[in-house]
């Protein structure tokens, strides 16, 4: 399913405003420096993953402050339950992860990279 114009442009605005965790998570996955091509600010369904990587079939989410809420934590357990029902494995992290310990991050990711499934293996959405 092709995203609509609406989300298109939800995606793009949100790439403009990523957050400083975001934007630092990206300088470490862009240009496949893990091995993997991920894009940022995808649409999946009706939702946009963070960082999407097609081919392994993996998603990774940075986290807020607002996603500590209950009603943050029902949302992101509705949008988790969707997304790996669609195929996919997503990692989340806090953004004082990411700022605090991005080589921590960076190894879970690569971990998952390294049990991802083989490309070719999985439908695409």
């Amino acid at each position: 399913m092709r995203p609509d114009r609406t989300q298109r442009n939800r995606a793009r605005a949100l790439r403009a405003a990523m957050t400083p965790a975001e934007r630092r998570l990206w300088q470490a996955l862009r240009k496949k420096q893990l091995g993997a091509r991920f894009r940022r600010q995808a649409p999946v369904g009706p939702y946009i993953a963070d960082f999407l990587s097609l081919d392994a079939r993996l998603i990774v989410e940075v986290d807020g402050g607002r996603h500590g809420t209950d009603a943050g934590r029902q949302h992101d357990a509705r949008r988790t339950a969707f997304l790996e029902r669609e195929g996919f494995r997503v990692l989340r992290f806090w953004n004082n992860e990411v700022m605090g310990n991005l080589e921590g991050v960076l190894t879970r990711i690569a971990e998952a990279l390294a049990s991802a499934p083989l490309p070719g293996s999985a439908p695409l959405p």
